[in-house]
């Protein structure tokens, strides 16, 4: 299977100037863990849950997006095997990689995308 068959295609963007604050408040209401931070239709950058709680836990809530950001992040392509590109997240410490065609984002693909078929008949605790 390909990463084209589990990415999500619904995308989360905000610009460089965005606060943290209202990047996470756009987080929440969408319920996902991280947010890509685009120019145009490129990938600028990256801010994830965890970006936002080191940044909070220091009493910063002024920061802005651009400040926080993980630049240039690690991509996969849709064609990419689900193999591939769990490598990816699991050597690089990523639960989340932007999905990335012809230079332009086009999904995103979480750890939870990866699992969640294999977990769709289990029981949690043998339940």
């Amino acid at each position: 299977m390909d990463v084209a068959s589990r990415m999500s295609r619904r995308i989360v963007a905000t610009e460089r100037e965005t606060t943290l604050r209202d990047a996470a408040r756009q987080m929440c209401d969408r319920h996902v863990g991280s947010i890509l931070v685009l120019d145009g239709e490129r990938v600028a950058g990256i801010v994830t849950e965890r970006d936002v709680l080191a940044v909070f836990a220091r009493g910063d809530f002024e920061a802005r997006v651009e400040d926080v950001m993980t630049r240039h992040p690690e991509t996969v392509e849709p064609d990419e095997s689900l193999e591939q590109a769990k490598l990816v997240m699991l050597h690089g410490g990523f639960r989340h990689v932007p999905v990335v065609e012809a230079g332009r984002v086009v999904g995103m693909l979480s750890m939870r995308d990866l699992l969640a078929p294999e977990a769709a008949d289990a029981a949690p605790r043998g339940v």
